[in-house]
């Protein structure tokens, strides 16, 4: 791999007020949930046709999620819903480099208990696909933090773009929803695209040795809301 560094990849995200074309439900279908730790739950899963980047998101509805987005509609609370971007590393491996296996868990269980929507993103290395990641990841081996590899890569430090996951949400009849992320970018963009976020909903802290640094840069880069342990603490 070649030490040249490209000039990193120009990043498009959403003007505030864009309006987006309209999606729409292509199929829906129930699976019942399993995880390796033993939590079942049922999630209705929807496909859609109509997505501006043409990819194969998927949205699972999960819990009591009709009432959850009538009581929104009446002006009630909002949904809990969580944007998640295809990790296959972390989400099917069990992959320790990084905190996402642990987030998908957790957020089947908590949007499971009130209502709402997993919104499954096929956005696989901060959107640059899941080779160019792994190429990341051997940089990350010679010393470059996520965001440094990416850009050493040619690519920018986050090409995630949630325009996709606004037409979703629209779709599925939610204008309004508690996000649930520590990622200020996830409810930035969603705002711009004419969404109301009532509430930013953390996850928790899902920290170990092999990703305390991983975390320490997402918090360092992008201000994610992450009450990490102080440095020299090997978590």
């Amino acid at each position: 791999m070649s030490d040249a560094v490209p000039q990193q990849a120009p990043r498009r995200v959403p003007s505030a007020g864009e309006v987006l074309p309209r999606a729409t439900v292509r199929r829906e279908v129930t699976l019942p949930v399993r995880t390796q730790d033993g939590f079942t739950t049922s999630a209705r899963v929807f496909s859609f046709q109509g997505l501006v980047d043409g990819k194969e998101h998927v949205a699972l509805a999960l819990g009591d999620w009709e009432r959850a987005v009538r009581r929104a509609t009446a002006g009630g609370p909002a949904p809990l819903v969580r944007p998640h971007s295809e990790c296959l590393t972390g989400d099917v491996f069990g992959s320790e480099r990084c905190d996402c296996g642990p987030q998908f868990r957790e957020a089947l269980e908590r949007i499971s208990a009130v209502g709402g929507f997993l919104l499954y993103l096929r956005q696989e290395g901060r959107g640059i696909g899941l080779y160019p990641k792994l190429d990341a990841y051997a940089l990350q081996e010679r010393g470059l933090d996520t965001f440094e590899a990416n850009v050493r890569l040619g690519r920018g430090e986050d090409e995630r773009d949630y325009r996709a996951a606004a037409q979703m949400l629209a779709a599925l009849g939610v204008g309004r929803l508690a996000l649930l992320s520590n990622n200020p970018d996830k409810a930035e963009q969603l705002q711009r695209l004419g969404l109301e976020i009532t509430e930013r909903v953390p996850t928790r802290l899902h920290v170990s040795p092999s990703n305390l640094r991983y975390l320490r840069a997402k918090a360092h880069h992008t201000a994610h809301t992450l009450p990490l342990p102080p440095d020299g603490d090997p978590a």
